[in-house]
């Protein structure tokens, strides 16, 4: 298990030596952000990361992530444009040394939360997924700013995706994910660089757009379009463990098992009886998820890829991007350290 945490390059108001002081951190998780998506990323803005990260004393080998353009998704003519694109920044990053990068396929909007800064019993503030106040929400308002919804499109830009998608349903958006996955992996092979789709956060379809990496089913699906070792997993337990369809302990079992989980987010949910949700600390009995179990069947599984602790909650009078601070991430991996450590010598039986 090779430990990581995110960060957002030189705009982040945490310091790299801060995130070098915590246990056993390996790797920074970062990207590009100075290029518009669909861009291809310029040497000079990877090497500018690379040495900010590496005069630190940690690795820049795991990329989050490399947004795939709304053609791409959409199937649109001028995808081949884009997807080229896409093809020489992955190549330039495996000139670098990356050896994962994450992205996703979520029509128009990334991970979905309806309030950044609920207040929970013990003081701290979480991001939360309230289905009330979801339907109470317009996406073409103008007015949404939340973690995961571009702000940078304009309320046309808006309108225009929605009437586009309205056009596409889920077989479509396979097809179209089929297309590009056939075209970026013999690329990601010859650059000896891992991809690993994040799934839809949540894990299902949000304002009538269609979502597909949702299940078990789909990520088998998924798999089987380009069957290569390059073609994995980001598997997010918040994510898939928010909906209780998701048997999320079977699931990282068998892929895990099967060397397709390249990057694991490790963050705890706590489901609410509507099925909405709300983030919590990263130890089990904070959640619904059992974060001892997650970490056991991935030791047994001897598992190596990338770990990171995802969003935390803020505490201690932190403040900054909610769900990101240093505190809480800090003390969850910590937390999952600990438990990897204790796994290892009971394997040993010291």
């Amino acid at each position: 298990m090779k430990l990581s945490f995110r960060w957002y390059g030189e705009s982040d108001p945490i310091k790299l030596e801060y995130i070098r002081q915590i246990p056993n951190m390996q790797s920074i998780v970062s990207a590009v952000y100075d290029v518009p998506v669909g861009e291809v990323w310029s040497h000079e803005s990877i090497s500018r990361l690379k040495e900010m990260v590496e005069e630190k004393g940690l690795l820049f080998d795991v990329v989050e992530s490399v947004p795939v353009h709304e053609d791409i998704k959409l199937g649109l003519q001028t995808r081949d444009l884009y997807i080229e694109n896409y093809k020489e920044t992955i190549r330039r990053l495996g000139e670098f040394g990356v050896k994962c990068i994450c992205y996703n396929f979520m029509p128009i909007f990334d991970w979905t939360r309806t309030q950044l800064d609920r207040k929970l019993s013990d003081g701290s503030t979480a991001l939360v997924y309230y289905k009330d106040q979801l339907k109470k929400m317009d996406p073409l308002s103008g007015e949404l700013a939340l973690p995961g919804w571009d702000s940078s499109y304009k309320k046309e830009d808006l309108k225009l995706l929605f009437e586009q998608y309205a056009k596409i349903n889920e077989e479509q958006l396979w097809e179209n994910i089929e297309y590009f996955l056939k075209e970026i992996i013999p690329i990601a092979e010859e650059s000896d660089v891992k991809m690993a789709i994040h799934p839809d956060d949540p894990p299902w379809n949000i304002f009538g757009l269609p979502r597909i990496i949702t299940s078990a089913e789909n990520l088998d699906r998924l798999l089987k379009l380009v069957d290569s070792p390059y073609n994995g997993l980001t598997f997010c337990t918040g994510s898939l463990g928010c909906s209780r369809l998701n048997n999320i302990y079977a699931m990282i079992d068998k892929y895990s098992a099967r060397g397709r989980i390249h990057f694991m987010h490790v963050r705890n949910v706590k489901i609410l009886d509507d099925g909405g949700f709300e983030e919590s600390a990263h130890f089990s009995d904070s959640g619904s998820l059992d974060i001892v179990k997650i970490l056991s069947i991935l030791h047994a599984n001897h598992f190596e890829g990338y770990l990171r602790p995802d969003h935390g909650r803020m505490i201690w009078g932190e403040t900054g991007k909610p769900g990101y601070g240093l505190f809480d991430r800090a003390l969850g991996a910590s937390y999952i350290t600990g438990i990897w450590e204790t796994l290892g010598k009971m394997r040993r039986n010291i």
